[in-house]
């Protein structure tokens, strides 16, 4: 019995640890090539965990209420097929691994589980519960497109499909109006004689959106920062789960608006006089727009005519081409290229397209919390932009500029910019 017992196969066992690793990344475990009794199921409840988590993102408003649901039902699955995988090793760290995931996000063991048919867990006010039903129908295991869009600094823009400009557009002008949201910003000129501006208003409507949400509209201004929509309300939508909502994270300096009906989430922060804005919000809602909605700068880009850098992310406009060089001492207090470069360098290490617009802010303004609004940008993208490995924008040097060479770093582009203009 005992040299049977031996030559008996051992079973499969995964190491606990890179399993539990695994169940944490989002559920994310597998049984591998174990061979597992045909009646264990725990591989089919690990799949259906899976399925109904894969489309859920952790900075989207109701991302905890939707993980329990998950989770409630990935519990069930493994009580169902308990007596079949009795002394399953990967069944067991199933089992520990929900019951860790449980407490980490305070998930009650009694409350309503989602089913492994999207079709049932249909939420008409959340946009990640119907977009995955939609993926489900056509056979699509891919999760939605998100795009991302941003505006700092004087101004400094990111459009849809990253494109980064400076633009002039003084005065009031759309980034966003589709067929769900309308965002427009109103430009100032930040030194008389300039060409540069930056934003001092952010006009923000969230459309009225069948039974989730009636119209809301959200304004923003200098030294006005408001955690609430122009009605008074900070939320849109019936009951406990809003479908949207204003959380203010820091009192008169920074917002966040999160639209679960339309998966969309905006930042908005003051920083010096100005307000910076980045926004997250899926592909197929952000190009639902009719022919006359096309002037948006999120989407298209400025306008050519109110450009000023060289079409390659390099600024070759700075104060304007005009300005004497009396009033260039009066508007860059304190600051030479080199210091300019020095303060940005802190904040920014990475020496990308945020880190020149910081050098340039710096050197039109003076105003070091021009500083500041780059580096809450970059924040955002990292925060907001769906795909990591675009994050960092690098200026590259057009070969028809009388500066051009691949091999130029930032500060020396910036340098042969500056003599451009002199």
């Amino acid at each position: 019995a005992g040299a049977e017992h031996r030559r008996r196969p051992r079973p499969c066992r995964p190491p606990l640890a890179l399993l539990l690793l695994l169940l944490l990344s989002l559920g994310l475990l597998h049984a591998g090539d174990c061979q597992q009794p045909a009646q264990c199921r725990i591989q089919k409840c690990t799949t259906d965990f899976v399925s109904l988590t894969s489309h859920l993102n952790s900075a989207i408003d109701g991302f905890d209420s939707e993980f329990c649901k998950a989770l409630r039902a990935y519990a069930g699955c493994t009580q169902r097929t308990s007596k079949a995988c009795r002394g399953n090793l990967v069944y067991h760290s199933a089992v520990l691994g929900i019951s860790d995931l449980m407490s980490q996000r305070n998930c009650s063991k009694d409350g309503p589980t989602s089913s492994t048919n999207p079709e049932v867990t249909h939420d008409p006010c959340n946009y990640h519960s119907h977009a995955g039903a939609r993926e489900y129908r056509g056979g699509d295991q891919n999760p939605p497109s998100y795009l991302f869009c941003g505006l700092f600094g004087d101004p400094h823009l990111r459009t849809f499909k990253d494109h980064f400009q400076t633009c002039k557009v003084e005065g009031a002008w759309p980034l966003i109006d589709n067929n769900y949201l309308s965002v427009q910003v109103t430009n100032v000129p930040v030194v008389p004689g300039s060409s540069a501006t930056a934003t001092n208003k952010i006009t923000i409507i969230f459309k009225a959106h069948h039974e989730c949400t009636d119209q809301k509209v959200y304004q923003a201004v200098t030294d006005d920062l408001p955690a609430a929509f122009v009605d008074g309300t900070t939320s849109g939508g019936d009951g406990d789960a809003k479908s949207l909502r204003i959380m203010e994270r820091e009192s008169g300096r920074y917002v966040e608006m999160h639209a679960r009906y339309i998966g969309t989430t905006v930042f908005v922060r003051q920083l010096g006089r100005y307000l910076t804005l980045a926004i997250r919000m899926p592909e197929d809602l952000a190009m639902s727009y009719e022919e006359s909605q096309d002037l948006q700068l999120c989407v298209n880009g400025c306008p050519l005519s109110e450009r000023i850098d060289d079409g390659h992310g390099q600024v070759s406009a700075i104060l304007g081409h005009t300005l004497p060089h009396t009033a260039l001492a009066q508007t860059w207090p304190g600051y030479t290229l080199e210091t300019a470069n020095s303060q940005c360098h802190e904040k920014m290490p990475v020496k990308d397209i945020y880190f020149q617009s910081c050098v340039f802010d710096l050197l039109t303004t003076g105003d070091a919390n021009f500083t500041a609004a780059a580096h809450s940008a970059l924040e955002d993208v990292a925060a907001l932009h769906p795909r990591k490995e675009r994050w960092h924008i690098f200026p590259s040097s057009g070969s028809g500029t009388p500066c051009g060479g691949s091999d130029l770093s930032v500060s020396l582009g910036l340098t042969c910019l500056f003599l451009i203009v002199f």
